[in-house]
């Protein structure tokens, strides 16, 4: 498939906290006359998207559903708790499990992180999302552990975060549709996100290898041609100018050395 025969667009769906702009920029340097959409989509719903076929790729959180999914792991998040920024916690570098063990810790119904138990002391009631548990933090109800990106992604200027090294960790990955064989547009991004060079030869080839049957005609036709240039007498005149023997022509040949016969004076 050469470039003219890639599909005009690339749809990318991508999930809150991940942010795509340098793959991004390096499509458009690559490909500029194939766009790539981006569609966002939250973590619940990134994998149906994907199945679905409303995207031809995503950066998503795993776990996926391998029987309809493929994925390349990327890069795998600290975990941090958010807290207000008078908090005590603030003094320290990073707070451990056992240091939030009297915090109310709110656990959102879009948590992203596998726990098998939460630390600290639950809340009356869950939060419908990670951005409505931002608010009850800020309003000193209770802190919240996330992935490192969605701390960022709700920064406000009366919270902050620290580390917490021993809390699960959310790994990013980039996945699309199963299927036989890989799509053309999928393998660039692929190529893309492990940083492979435009001409690596693990990314699409700017010309695919020409069919075999294509091959074997050309070969076909060069040995043909072979053949008509020595009946048109290429290898009798290639006889004619080998010298016998292996041996060098001389300069003078037979003509030459009769030359010098008449022109020595004879006697009488």
């Amino acid at each position: 498939m050469t470039g003219s025969d890639l599909p005009s667009s690339f749809r990318l769906a991508y999930v809150p906290g991940v942010t795509p702009t340098k793959w991004v920029r390096v499509w458009r340097e690559r490909l500029p006359h194939t766009s790539l959409d981006l569609v966002q989509a939250t973590a619940a719903e990134a994998q149906g998207l994907l199945a679905g076929g409303g995207a031809d790729a995503g950066l998503v959180r795993l776990p996926v559903d391998r029987s309809v999914l493929s994925a390349i792991p990327l890069y795998t998040e600290t975990t941090v708790v958010v807290i207000p920024k008078d908090h005590a916690a603030t003094a320290a570098e990073e707070v451990s499990l056992a240091e939030l063990s009297d915090e109310i810790v709110l656990h959102p119904l879009d948590d992203l992180l596998d726990w098998e138990a939460l630390p600290g002391r639950p809340a009356v009631e869950r939060p419908a999302t990670t951005a409505d548990a931002i608010e009850l933090v800020a309003a000193g109800v209770g802190v919240l552990l996330v992935p490192q990106s969605l701390a960022r992604l709700h920064h406000r200027k009366d919270l902050t975060y620290r580390p917490v090294p021993e809390a699960p960790e959310s790994r990013v990955a980039l996945s699309w549709p199963e299927a036989e064989i890989t799509p053309d547009l999928v393998e660039e991004f692929i190529g893309i996100v492990r940083g492979r060079t435009v001409n690596s030869t693990r990314g699409r080839a700017a010309t695919p290898p020409r069919p075999a049957k294509d091959k074997a005609k050309d070969k076909a036709k060069a040995k043909d041609k072979t053949k008509r240039a020595g009946g048109a007498g290429g290898g009798s005149g290639s006889a004619r100018n080998k010298p016998a023997g292996g041996r060098k022509p001389q300069s003078g040949g037979r003509a030459g050395g009769q030359s010098g016969k008449r022109g020595k004076p004879r006697g009488r």
